[in-house]
């Protein structure tokens, strides 16, 4: 089996799968008038350029940190907007940003990872692989999981190679964005259907805990690698696996909470009420966090090729495909607000520091929302 064989894009996937691209896929769902229940305003505005890749924002400390595809990554204060700082890595990104406050990475398209400090580059180190999912930067340490699945640990202050971790590599694997996320002293990452815990100091395994079962005729349907963002509630990380199924696993044991068959090719957002996630059509579910029991179901947005959700507060928040801003009724998926931002594709999670929501658009709008 060849390199590119191995390495089929998300969407390329999707398209064979369930239409997801090309002219088999519906057009977006017309939006119904809505009478808002609560009231939120658009607080401030910042602009960068295209942003096409799977940019994941980072929050730490009241500030936001984002990137476009040039390789310009900028610093902003959450609460008004007002520039920290920016700067340019010089090369196209393929992933970004991963920060912890004082150090910020990011991946570029030629296989380049780079730290910043303070908004000035401080190394590059090559990776053997390409990477769509976000650096993790944390306890001095910068981590990376590329789309083979392999994992690798860098010294955050001169980029010296610590440790590499590498599963036997499945058959196929997603050219999407993973799981990467700290656990107290644990490194939690997505490998193949199984959420796994690693040892941050030197790369070992602790547990796997496996969300579907893969299952189908060939490679292609038996795919379910776990898909990026997951979310973190205490000891509990709520995942789904691609176009199989959402879980919850315990972090401290090791151990499958619970898990739902559900198709979809986008994360979850979760608190300790509900687990929300969309499926391929665009329909909007949610789970009880406590056990996985259905709780509710939108179909208002179907084939508006929505965003992974987050829950904030007593609200559920997605994306869409035409630059509209979604909330929910996280108890009842009840619509209770709706707001535009520059009419392009809105693909990355939604981020919240405090009460300001972020939001990116592919033509590089920041639309910084807060209720009133």
């Amino acid at each position: 089996m060849t390199l590119w064989s191995r390495r089929i894009g998300a969407w390329a996937i999707c398209a064979v799968l369930v239409g997801c691209a090309g002219s088999g896929r519906p057009d977006p769902t017309p939006l119904q008038a809505l009478e808002a229940k609560v009231s939120g305003k658009r607080v401030w505005r910042e602009d960068i350029g295209k942003v096409t890749f799977p940019l994941a924002v980072s929050v730490n400390g009241g500030v936001f940190t984002v990137a476009d595809d040039s390789g310009l990554v900028l610093a902003l204060q959450a609460d008004t907007g007002k520039e920290v700082w920016r700067a340019e890595v010089g090369a196209k990104l393929s992933a970004g940003v991963g920060s912890d406050g004082r150090f910020t990475s990011v991946v570029t398209r030629d296989n380049q990872l780079v730290t910043l400090q303070a908004g000035k580059v401080s190394w590059r180190k090559p990776l053997p692989s390409r990477v769509v999912t976000a650096p993790l930067v944390a306890g001095e340490r910068v981590f990376v999981v590329a789309v083979d699945r392999s994992v690798h640990a860098f010294d955050a202050l001169d980029g010296r190679k610590l440790w590499t971790y590498q599963r036997p590599s499945d058959a196929l694997n997603l050219a999407s964005a993973s799981v990467l996320m700290p656990f107290r002293d644990t490194l939690v990452v997505g490998q193949g259907a199984k959420l796994v815990g690693l040892d941050p100091l030197v790369g070992t395994p602790r547990w796997e805990a496996t969300l579907a079962s893969p299952r189908g005729t060939n490679e292609v349907e038996r795919l379910a690698d776990v898909v990026g963002p997951a979310a973190r509630v205490r000891d509990v990380f709520c995942a789904r696996a691609y176009q199989a199924a959402v879980a919850c696993v315990n972090a401290e044991r090791g151990s499958t909470v619970w898990t739902r068959n559900a198709g979809g090719i986008v994360g979850v957002g979760a608190d300790d009420q509900m687990v929300v996630g969309v499926d391929a059509s665009d329909r909007v579910n949610a789970w009880k966090t406590s056990d996985g029991t259905p709780a509710w179901t939108i179909e208002g947005l179907l084939y508006r090729s929505l965003s992974a959700p987050v829950v904030l507060g007593k609200a559920v928040v997605v994306g869409d495909v035409k630059g509209m801003v979604h909330w929910f009724a996280r108890d009842t998926g009840e619509a209770v607000l709706r707001l535009p931002t520059d009419g392009s594709a809105i693909r990355s999670t939604p981020a919240a520091s405090g009460l300001t929501l972020l939001v990116v658009t592919t033509d590089g709008g920041l639309y910084a929302f807060r209720p009133e």
